[in-house]
Parts: C-alpha cells; sequence; structure tokens
C-alpha cells in the first residue's frame, strides 16, 4: 500500500519568515509537535517542540529568532510513490517518529508514527519502529 493511503494531507505548515514565537503558538493551538517549513510548496525543513525547547529557548534565543535558525533543514523524506512498508523501515533506520511526504520537492503529507499506530494491519511497523527509536 502506498503512504499515501494513510499519511496526513491536512499538515500546518510555517514559511521560513516565522519566528519562534509564532510557530510555539502555533502548535500550541493546533496541538502538535512538528512542523514543516516550506516556501512556495517546497519543503525547506522541519522544526519540533522539542527543537523550540532544546535550540531554540534552550540556547537563549529570542522569541524573534527567525525559525530557519533552529530548523533541521536536511531533514528526511520520502516520495508520495513510497510503500507504507517502506516509509516504516526508513523511520526505523533513522530513528524519527514522523516523515515528510513529497512530490517534486512539494510537500504532499506527512506520516506520524501514530498513523501507523492506529492502522491495524500497520500496528507491527509502529511497534517495530517505536522499538528501534527506543534502543538507539
Amino acid at each position: 500500500m502506498k503512504i499515501t493511503k494513510i499519511m496526513s494531507d491536512d499538515v500546518i505548515t510555517v514559511e521560513p519568515i516565522n519566528d519562534l514565537a509564532t510557530v510555539a503558538q502555533l502548535m500550541k493551538k493546533h496541538n502538535i509537535g512538528f512542523m514543516p517549513i516550506v516556501f512556495d510548496g517546497q519543503l525547506l525543513g522541519v522544526v519540533t517542540d522539542r527543537d523550540l525547547a532544546i535550540r531554540g529557548y534552550g540556547n537563549k534565543r529570542d522569541a524573534g529568532t527567525k525559525i530557519t535558525e533552529i530548523m533541521t533543514s536536511d531533514c528526511i523524506t520520502v516520495n508520495n510513490s513510497t510503500s507504507v512498508d517502506e516509509v516504516s523501515e526508513i523511520m526505523a533506520k533513522n530513528n524519527i517518529r514522523r516523515v515528510c511526504i513529497t512530490d517534486n520537492g512539494h510537500l504532499v503529507g506527512v506520516c506520524a508514527l501514530g498513523d501507523l499506530a492506529v492502522r491495524k494491519d500497520y500496528r507491527e511497523n509502529a511497534e517495530k519502529v517505536l522499538t528501534d527509536i527506543s534502543h538507539k
């Protein structure tokens, strides 16, 4: 099965002009801990709530600091034609809980560990990803 069948496609994103405070407020508002940074549909990077805490505020960055200063720009992505099993393996191998799904560099969705866990056919995949992440 292709990843597009289970990914979330209603992804909240921000642009590189946004600052730490704006991103933190959006994460709070939408109850999320992961946000892609995009410009003209192109994925530039990602930021997590942990990035905000550790790389941002933990390093005494000002709330007005541009999000691009703390984002992960070399994030792992997969093409929208990738299978769910392949995505699970990539997540486990790279110790990540979320992966951005792209089509020619444009963000089309995100697959999170939870997207695997809530589907009966993929619970074993989710368990393997979490086990691998926990043992690294």
